[in-house]
């Protein structure tokens, strides 16, 4: 088995940093203790805490990029802080332990207060997923020294005549392993509550992962699924993964809300309506909508016609038609970043033409692959073993030890 790794965890990027240090940090010999301000000159910093537990906080981190619950708050965090340049500006990064780094994951991707065995089946998918990146974060850096690449690209694009095909995944970070947010996973530190329950839950999995014929599985989740899960290429490169497939789930239609605020945190229940929804649209603000979330101006919309669909119902591609000229778009987050003014619930939608302009007719919250945290949370309300959760998202895989 191998050693415990270390995370670098990318959290805030801006031309200075306000950090507040709880206890005594120090510099190359020099020690912080209270607010300070940094600058890009401060680039190369390496802040280290002299006791155990230390703990700073960083001012005006943003939450939620791009999407309805965007916000800024205040966040505290344990472990050491570095600063680096980033296109012209200051990045702080969180440099933790894997399952320390574990412990705010599934506190901030959901409620402290979830079900032990939702807790552990999150702490397992996060681990693998989190080492997963790591591992091409490791693959991609030595490439570049091999002169190989000049860099890692997290938007992929396939540009053809009359179609825009693209999509997002979690590869940009060439500075640090991963981002503090949804592009990657929630990392809120130690912000969130964390209860001896999810310290119990990360204790009970330490070092698990899932694999898939000896390899790390690369272990998506989704907040809701919508009643049926999706697969990989429907939503980021064509490669099939046999442990993620598309099968009904039957578990995630649910209105308990005190199951409900188990997964979801307190900005997540802002709303309710993501199990089935409608997002209705005149034609004057859909075409306005589009002409400005898509930079093309297609004249007025006269028509959303999907023409392809992942098992779920997720449209992988979807035509539109105006009166200057029409396009195919895809993939799935793509189409959802067009349609809305932050992102759409999901692409498993149906399309109304109304009298007025359209209504769309969707189900679920997110891409939908890999495990459905809504379902997952009713499995463990039940007293479904985390074992089993697995196994149902995530068939003909193995819990493997790393440390």
């Amino acid at each position: 088995m191998e050693r415990e790794r270390t995370v670098r965890v990318g959290i805030v990027r801006a031309e200075t940093l306000r950090v507040f240090f709880h206890s005594a940090y120090q510099r190359n010999g020099e020690t912080f203790i209270g607010e300070c301000c940094f600058s890009l000159r401060d680039a190369g910093a390496f802040f280290v805490p002299m006791a155990e537990g230390a703990s700073f906080a960083l001012k005006d981190v943003t939450i939620g990029i791009g999407f309805h619950w965007e916000r800024q708050e205040e966040q505290t965090f344990c472990g050491a802080l570095e600063l680096m340049e980033e296109g012209g500006q200051l990045r702080a990064v969180n440099v933790v332990p894997v399952e320390t780094y574990l412990t705010s994951v599934i506190s901030s991707e959901m409620s402290a207060n979830a079900s032990l065995e939702l807790l552990k089946a999150h702490a397992v998918i996060s681990r693998s997923w989190l080492l997963v990146m790591m591992d091409k974060r490791r693959q991609a850096s030595a490439r570049r020294k091999r002169g190989v690449e000049s860099g890692a690209a997290s938007v992929h694009e396939q540009v053809g005549e009359g179609s825009l095909i693209r999509w997002y995944d979690s590869e940009a970070h060439i500075l640090f392993d991963v981002c503090a947010d949804d592009h990657c996973q929630r990392y809120q530190g130690i912000t969130r509550q964390v209860n001896p329950q999810v310290e119990k839950a990360i204790a009970a999995t330490r070092g698990q992962v899932l694999t898939y014929e000896g390899e790390i599985c690369d272990a998506r989740f989704a907040k809701c699924c919508g009643g049926m899960t999706e697969v990989f290429e429907t939503c980021w490169e064509n490669i099939r993964h046999p442990y993620l497939v598309a099968k009904p789930d039957p578990y995630c239609c649910t209105t308990d809300k005190r199951v409900l605020s188990q997964v979801l945190n307190n900005y997540d229940q802002e709303t309710a309506d993501f199990y089935r929804w409608t997002q209705t649209y005149t034609t004057a603000e859909l075409t306005d909508l589009i002409r400005r979330k898509s930079g093309i101006d297609f004249g007025q919309i006269l028509d959303l016609q999907p023409l392809q669909r992942g098992a779920s119902g997720r449209i992988v591609t979807l035509r539109i038609v105006g009166e200057k000229r029409s396009l195919v778009v895809g993939k799935e987050l793509e189409i959802r970043k067009w349609l809305s003014e932050s992102h759409l619930y999901s692409s498993a939608f149906e399309v109304e033409k109304t009298p007025d302009g359209f209504t769309l007719h969707g189900k679920g919250w997110g891409h939908g692959v890999g495990l459905c945290q809504i379902g997952a949370a009713v499995m463990g309300e039940r007293g479904i073993p985390h074992t089993d959760i697995l196994a149902f998202y995530y068939p003909q895989t193995e819990l493997t030890r790393k440390w």
